[in-house]
């Protein structure tokens, strides 16, 4: 059915749809003596005076393009042939597909095109998508938003983006464009695909390919319809997939943001994991190298330094030599640098920290993911308070968690969501996290002690953020398998009690990277 390169996923999905069936369905099937003519007559085919679309791969090695011609030329319909293409075009290529049969029904339905304003009427417009998969990302994205308003006041952001993003969006007062709610829960997904602290991310992003194909059209719809002057696409893996895949999708300037380049499989998970995620490498270099005008702006969140020192996949480029020849760097973009926070003794006072107390938070992100770690953790707490009997903990369930969920020992509170949680890092006294990238750096930037548990199979958190975090000597790494309680609580006591220097963070992150976004509008 697949002849195209980089056809993985859809041929693992066939191979698992027509596992479903049966021995005694398919001789069924085979046998059946009412079937009728196969392929229909015609005089049959005359018969139909709908309108009607035929779309057809050259290649398709099952049923020859010709029957389709010939289908078409009898009903009167269209007939495309797709050069290249085998038998599940629909399925190989969702994006060019959709559009296709969209344009077919709007012309058949008399569905008017949108009203475009020129550029004169309006002022400036920006659709910017957020990731999802973490609150450090809206975060930060809101940094870059404000940097860019000073350079251009009349700009009008629109945000096309997800729960709890859209939560930490509303409450900063940003307009939050009606098709967000359209759009199918990536967090969600990311939770179903999550075993106890354990992520593998290169497959939990593979296996969201239908809600990342719906998430598309959406955004496809909105840009078509909304006339942008920039879109900002921050780890919008759809978008940038997409409009590279068919690069007459594209309707206007994009700048694409990630803090990381490169699929990388765990060596734990054998060759298998190993081939595909060098050849989802491949597919992404050939994209870019292949189309290098549909990215107008790639900004990498950090340094050339910050990329791992690791190739592609065999046959492919060092990622140390390659991203630098595709990328821009900003630095390090952290959405509000704790430098203007105003003094540590005078956040503590805000937050109602008192005097002589140890404060701990423990935040474990935008996801359900963290529920194993926190109930660890928890369990860790009186152990670690009989040595520390100031220790006072504060957890941070995340929007996703519902904080009665987990019985709390004495001396830790909990809430759901705090909007102004990068503040409460940077006044604590000692932090527990997952190993995401924007938090951890957060507490890299504030200067305070932390333990990070990487998610088992999070070839980011793995890979990426640890060799961000080493470079800065922030944080001590835990493997949640080797962390009990009892170590957990022993390592709580001694980063307290000798706090490593951590290397600055860069504070111009988000200026740099507005200004080069300036140049796009």
């Amino acid at each position: 059915m697949f002849c195209e390169p980089h056809s993985t996923k859809q041929i693992e999905d066939a191979l698992s749809w027509a596992a479903d069936g049966s021995g005694e369905v398919l001789a069924r099937m085979s046998l059946a003596e009412d079937r009728g003519p196969y392929p229909a007559s015609e005089e049959a085919y005359g018969r139909i005076r709908c309108p009607s679309l035929w779309v057809h791969g050259e290649r398709d090695e099952v049923t020859p393009w010709q029957m389709s011609e010939a289908a078409a030329q009898a009903t009167g319909g269209e007939f495309q042939l797709w050069a290249g293409v085998g038998h599940g075009a629909n399925a190989r290529y969702p994006a060019r597909f959709n559009t296709l049969v969209r344009a077919f029904l709007d012309r058949h339905t008399g569905t008017p095109p949108p009203v475009k304003r020129t550029r004169s009427q309006r002022p400036k417009r920006a659709l910017y998508l957020s990731s999802p998969i973490g609150l450090g990302h809206a975060r930060r994205d809101l940094a870059v938003t404000r940097e860019l308003r000073v350079l251009h006041p009349d700009l009008e952001v629109h945000w096309l983006a997800q729960d709890p993003v859209t939560r930490f969006l509303s409450a900063h007062d940003e307009v939050l464009h009606p098709a967000s709610a359209r759009l199918a829960n990536e967090s969600a997904h990311i939770e179903a695909e999550a075993g106890e602290h354990d992520l593998n991310a290169f497959q939990a992003i593979r296996n969201m390919d239908e809600i990342l194909i719906k998430n598309f059209m959406v955004f496809q719809e909105v840009v078509e319809d909304g006339d942008y002057d920039l879109v900002i696409a921050d780890e919008a893996w759809d978008v940038d997939h997409y409009w590279h895949e068919h690069p007459d999708l594209k309707r206007a300037p994009v700048a694409w943001f990630t803090d990381f380049v490169g699929w990388v499989p765990i060596p734990e998970n054998g060759a298998r994991e190993a081939f595909l995620t060098a050849d989802y490498n491949a597919e992404m270099i050939g994209h870019v190298e292949a189309n290098p005008g549909i990215r107008d702006r790639a900004i990498f969140v950090g340094g050339p330094e910050d990329i791992i020192p690791m190739s592609f996949g065999p046959g492919l480029p060092q990622m140390r030599d390659w991203v630098p020849a595709h990328y821009d760097f900003s630095g390090y973009i952290i959405g509000q640098h704790p430098t203007s926070f105003g003094s540590r003794a005078e956040l503590r006072e805000r937050f109602g920290y008192r005097e002589g107390e140890k404060v701990c938070i423990v935040t474990v992100g935008g996801s359900g993911v963290g529920a194993s770690l926190i109930r660890r953790i928890l369990n860790a707490y009186p152990i670690a308070r009989s040595r520390i009997p100031e220790l006072r903990m504060i957890l941070v369930t995340g929007p996703r968690l519902n904080p009665a969920a987990f019985a709390l020992p004495k001396g830790v509170e909990a809430r759901a969501f705090v909007p102004d949680l990068d503040r409460h890092l940077a006044a604590c006294d000692l932090a527990l996290v997952q190993g995401g990238l924007t938090t951890t750096m957060e507490l890299t930037a504030a200067g305070t002690p932390f333990l990070y548990f990487p998610l088992k199979n999070h070839f980011e958190q793995n890979f990426h953020v640890a060799q961000r975090l080493d470079r800065y000597n922030a944080g001590r790494r835990m493997i949640y398998d080797q962390s009990d309680p009892e170590r957990i609580a022993q390592a709580m006591v001694e980063e307290l009690a000798a706090p490593r220097a951590m290397r600055p963070v860069e504070a111009d992150g988000a200026r740099r990277a507005a200004h080069m976004l300036s140049d796009l509008l």
